[in-house]
């Protein structure tokens, strides 16, 4: 791709519709094979932007979901003990009778048969690639400082196999919902774009390219009204991803419009929270009236 508007008329092609400024960014951190980093409010298309990167190349999406707790080796990889162990078994009888020498049998132990890629070993060892590292925020201090080592070099080291390299180095989104603030060395790490909830007009034309056999006056309803329901003081405001849901759910009941009934049906499609849902009940036909 030669330009921003190429990748996101590429992107657009996947039902992706980045605007001027994320397909920028995105297009820079491809050009600069640096990571990056998506912060913003759950539901606003990080991840989203990951899983289309990876549809228009033709490559593996591999994802990696962050949490508390979280660590290297869940992140890179592991041994597969029972396996190992079982081999362990075959070795005893060999060692006994003087087939096999002790130190070859441990070593063979740690044979690649045994390795288990986790998600960035794989992404290093089978790029091109899109590694997704999602909710980066959960993880804690220590996980990202072992990422930032893997993003600067693009290298790991397993004690009993060497040092793997990435022959070409993957394409890497981290995304974050800011419940913590990341250090700034893993952002100056990174490109870094906010997503913010997109605008009624580029809201409807997100739905319309997703869900392209919805009326265009539903889908303006139901844009019309999330973009109200953002305005509420609620608990957890309704994403894109919840517009999507509401749409396709009123479209499984066959639904023509968004009148009050209807509406009040829903709700479990864009707002999760039990006050929430309380508050929008109380102001929904105020704001099927907007």
């Amino acid at each position: 791709m030669t330009s921003p508007q190429e990748l996101a008329d590429r992107l657009g092609a996947t039902g992706y519709l980045a605007d001027e400024d994320l397909a920028t960014v995105t297009f820079l951190s491809r050009e600069m094979q640096r990571p990056l980093l998506l912060e913003g409010a759950p539901g606003t298309g990080k991840t989203a932007l990951a899983e289309a990167l990876a549809e228009l190349e033709g490559v593996p999406l591999i994802r990696l979901q962050c949490y508390e707790g979280i660590d290297a080796s869940q992140a890179l990889y592991d041994w597969d003990f029972p396996r190992q162990i079982l081999h362990l078994r075959t070795l005893e009888t060999l060692t006994t009778k003087g087939e096999i020498l002790p130190d070859e049998a441990e070593r063979s132990l740690f044979d690649e048969r045994f390795l288990l890629e986790r998600p960035v070993l794989r992404a290093l060892r089978h790029s091109p690639a899109v590694l997704l590292i999602d909710e980066i925020d959960r993880a804690d201090d220590e996980f990202e400082a072992f990422l930032l080592e893997v993003l600067s070099s693009w290298t790991v080291s397993i004690p009993e196999l060497g040092t793997i390299s990435a022959r070409v180095p993957p394409t890497v989104v981290l995304t974050s919902n800011r419940t913590r603030e990341l250090h700034d060395a893993l952002k100056r790490r990174c490109l870094y774009h906010w997503i913010d909830h997109p605008g009624l007009e580029r809201e409807v034309a997100i739905v319309r390219s997703r869900i392209p056999d919805v009326t265009q006056a539903l889908v303006a309803q139901v844009v019309g009204a999330v973009q109200h329901l953002r305005a509420l003081d609620l608990v957890k405001p309704p994403g894109v991803a919840e517009t999507l849901d509401w749409v396709a759910a009123l479209q499984r009941l066959g639904a023509q419009e968004l009148d009050l009934q209807v509406a009040a049906r829903t709700l479990g499609a864009v707002i999760k929270y039990r006050e929430d849902a309380d508050r929008v009940r109380d102001a929904l036909d105020r704001v099927l009236a907007r």
